[in-house]
């Protein structure tokens, strides 16, 4: 069996534009005139020996692409904040003024932080594994032999196999060529692949879409073009996150509220009042220290990585964090059939030979033509399994035109055992044949029962590239393939209906055969197919298409790309599924995008989630991780902004008023812990299927201030009252424990609140909650800890009803805001 001659001419053809990202720093131009010469080709590649000299040099591709952040960066990201600073420093000063009990919210943080390293690093673990499970390894050429090798391990000069969805890991130059073309849109912005010849520049970043060859390597690590962006792009982040940037808005207004609510407090409590220095110093950090919503942020970053971890387990690689929040926001899913509804494989269930073709010449032909592509696609590895070729071929392959997704077939040319040449393509019927011809009646019907069928056509002559070669194309047989169907595809698409979730199956196949394999699986809408060569190409009139229609054949790369802009502008959060090189682009614009671990290495390289399993039932598993963790988010961020609230509040009506601070740290240290702190946590990674809703901080806040105001008034009004009631010796101490009762019954309301709907483990924490406060006022030595000693029965039962009267008043604003605004 002979190929047709690589392509060795080393003709320059013109180089792709520069892409307006990278500075315009000669050093990092591909194209550069100034450039040196191409390196002479070497057929077997490098010797050991020649490996090892580059290792010892350093010329190695090692550029540290990390899926995850340091150890380093882990630590000193939970430990180094604003708030930590703020909290440490009222620590230190506590721990010299006041007793030990008032200090504990010092050491509550310690523990937090402890905790947010603890988890992200078991993030870090499940990501690096899985990142070494699912790390492409590229084809090098070394002493003659090709192998399978870590990016990271490729030398200068190293001669790097490429096939169609294949990445170019480095910078490098063709040195063989066989109908080359390669993707430079993900650098330059240009969609038209680019056919490359013998000598031609290739660089880091772009993907085969056709054909096959090899390249020498010329520029490796750092020096490689797009190096940076590509690391980049695969490292674990937590930027970008509508949840992530909502919490710091959040934060930055709190830190604005914060700093003259507490000068002003700091001011009332030593210089207006005049009171006990020590005292006084406790008091004004007790007022300080609850403004701060510090374990909001250590429980989104909790949350997102037990996500991680969650999701690890059942073999999903989650290149960037947000994109478990992103899928969890997506209302249109669209769907590559083959390798998500269906499985890779396909089997030869019948040949069809057309206009009086002889059977047994169709099957040499299918036969040969199988041996034509060192890299087939699924549609020919199952001619190639239902015909292999014999040990000695009577027929030669001397011309082969690899598939593509673009043109929809492939091509190939013989000397058959007679000496006569021939030339075939193999494709889309509905491509090769004219529109009215009578065989697509016959094909119509086989898409109708879901079978997938190509055509094999005649070239006359023999050359493949010839304008008009396909439509000259002569019928010869039709090739009816039987797709495998993904027995757990039918319940995932039921998943997504049930969380309505609209389903696109967008595919490059005939539009009624994809219907049917879709409404064999259940698929809602899927009789309502359309063929894209009749899609509209207004973008409106594109969009308007998508919506009405659930199920879209013959479909091109650029297509898949327009598909999903066209969703986007209509305010759909568009996910994409895929594993081939044609999907690459849509994967790319979609706001997420979810590769198949046994896809290309292009795919993998762009998705933000990775399947290693291979399985499209995993993703309602991604998507449930990302609504828990967006629902509980925003559940217990209302929790901790109430207290902010309160507390600012709490501390204005004092500077106000010029009264002694009501609370020590201790007091709303037990408060918090039990009335966020504890439950919080639990509440962060309870089961959630709410989908998700924009505008996180306009939907907490219509919450937590109005919750905010309310409690910091019920719990000021029983401290007035208090010191109306109490006198003489011990009465702060008395009104103190009267204000602390009503703060956290009220406290408690709102919890309740949160904690719907109901489940038996949810009243449990509520309950324990409560059984918590109950035994710290009557135990005596917790008494005594906490300085909490209800004194008499005409207060506490004041307070009670005060915190009644707010319960209530928190319902109807809480069911107002609801019916006004929507949960």
């Amino acid at each position: 069996m002979t190929q047709r001659a690589l392509d060795s001419s080393g003709e320059q053809t013109p180089g792709p534009s520069r892409p307006a990202m990278i500075d315009a720093g000669a050093e990092l131009d591909p194209v550069h005139p100034m450039e040196p010469p191409p390196p002479p080709h070497r057929p077997d590649g490098l010797s050991t020996a020649e490996v090892a000299e580059r290792v010892a040099r350093g010329e190695v591709n090692d550029v540290p692409v990390r899926s995850s952040r340091s150890i380093t960066e882990i630590v000193r990201a939970n430990v180094l904040t604003r708030f930590n600073l703020i909290i440490g420093v009222l620590w230190v000063i506590m721990l010299f003024v006041a007793p030990i009990q008032d200090s504990l919210f010092g050491f509550v943080i310690v523990a937090n932080t402890g905790i947010g390293i603890i988890q992200e690093w078991r993030a870090k673990r499940t990501l690096d594994s899985l990142a070494v499970i699912g790390e492409a390894k590229p084809t090098v050429r070394r002493d003659g032999v090709a192998a399978e090798i870590s990016t990271s391990e490729i030398v200068l000069g190293d001669l790097v196999e490429l096939g169609p969805g294949d990445k170019v890991v480095v910078d490098g130059t063709v040195a063989e060529a066989d109908s080359l073309e390669i993707d430079e849109s993900l650098l330059t912005g240009e969609a038209d692949p680019v056919l490359k010849r013998a000598g031609d520049p290739v660089m880091s970043g772009s993907f085969v879409v056709a054909g096959g060859g090899a390249f020498t390597a010329t520029k490796v690590g750092r020096e490689a073009y797009a190096a940076q962006l590509a690391e980049e792009a695969s490292r674990f982040t937590l930027v970008h996150s509508e949840l992530r940037s909502g919490i710091s808005t959040i934060l930055k207004y709190v830190t604005w509220m914060m700093v003259p609510t507490a000068i002003g407090l700091i001011i009332s409590q030593l210089v207006v009042k005049d009171n006990n220095f020590k005292d006084s110093v406790a008091r004004t950090v007790g007022g300080i220290v609850p403004m701060i919503p510090e374990g909001l942020v250590l429980l989104t970053s909790v949350a997102f990585a037990i996500g991680v971890v969650r999701l690890g387990r059942k073999q999903c690689l989650v290149q960037e964090l947000p994109a478990i929040e992103g899928l969890a926001r997506v209302d249109v899913v669209c769907l590559d059939k083959t390798g998500t509804l269906t499985e890779g494989g396909m089997d030869v269930t019948e040949v069809r030979p057309l206009n009086g073709s002889d059977e047994a010449y169709v099957k040499e032909v299918l036969r040969t033509f199988g041996a034509s592509d060192p890299r087939p696609n699924a549609s020919l590895q199952a001619i190639i399994d239902a015909y292999p070729a014999g040990e000695e071929a009577a027929w030669t392959v001397t011309d082969a035109m690899p598939f593509s997704s673009a043109r929809k077939y492939s091509g190939a040319a013989f000397t058959e055992a007679d000496g006569t040449a021939s030339a075939w393509l193999l494709g889309a019927p509905d491509v090769l044949l004219s529109e009215g011809d009578a065989t697509l009646a016959e094909i119509e019907q086989l898409n109708e029962q879901g079978l997938r069928v190509l055509l094999l056509a005649r070239v006359q002559g023999d050359d493949l590239d010839a304008p008009g070669a396909a439509a000259g194309a002569a019928p010869t047989a039709l090739v009816v393939l039987e797709q495998r169907l993904r027995p757990d595809a039918g319940d995932t698409l039921a998943y997504f209906a049930d969380q309505n979730v609209a389903t696109k199956v967008i595919s490059g196949d005939n539009a009624v055969s994809v219907g049917a394999v879709a409404g064999k699986l259940g698929l809602a809408g899927a009789e309502n197919t359309l063929d894209a060569r009749r899609l509209p190409t207004d973008p409106d009139e594109m969009a308007t298409a998508m919506e009405q229609n659930a199920v879209f054949g013959r479909v091109t790369p650029q297509q898949k790309r327009d598909m999903v802009a066209a969703l986007q502008s209509r305010g759909h959060t568009v996910a994409m599924t895929g594993d081939g090189v044609n999907d690459v682009l849509a994967l790319k614009d979609a706001d997420i995008g979810v590769s198949m671990g046994s896809g290309s290495e292009a795919t993998r390289a762009v998705a933000q989630i990775v399947l290693l399993n291979n399985s499209f039932a995993t993703l309602p598993s991604v998507v449930a991780e990302g609504r828990r963790v967006i629902g509980n988010i925003t559940r217990v961020a209302t929790l901790f902004l109430t207290k902010t609230v309160y507390s600012v509040l709490l501390a204005i009506l004092v500077v106000c008023t010029q009264v002694e601070y009501p609370f020590l740290p201790r007091h709303l240290t037990l408060l918090a812990t039990l009335t966020i702190g504890v439950p919080a946590f639990f509440l962060a990674l309870a089961p959630n299927k709410e989908r998700a809703q924009p505008h996180f901080v306009r939907r907490v806040m219509r919450y937590a201030i109005p919750s905010g105001v309310i409690a910091a008034a019920a719990t000021f009004t029983t401290y007035l009252v208090a010191r109306h009631h109490y006198t003489g010796e011990g009465a702060l101490d008395a009104e103190t424990s009267a204000a602390t009762l009503t703060l956290f019954l009220v406290a408690m309301w709102v919890l309740a609140i949160i904690a719907r709907p109901y489940t038996w483990w949810r009243i449990g924490l509520v309950a324990a909650m409560g059984l918590g406060f109950l035994i710290v006022l009557v135990v005596p030595w917790l008494q005594d800890f906490f300085a909490l000693k209800l004194v008499g029965t005409t207060m506490p039962w004041t307070a009670v009803g005060i915190a009644v009267a707010a319960a209530a008043l928190l319902e109807f604003v809480w069911r107002w805001v609801g019916r006004r605004f929507g949960m």
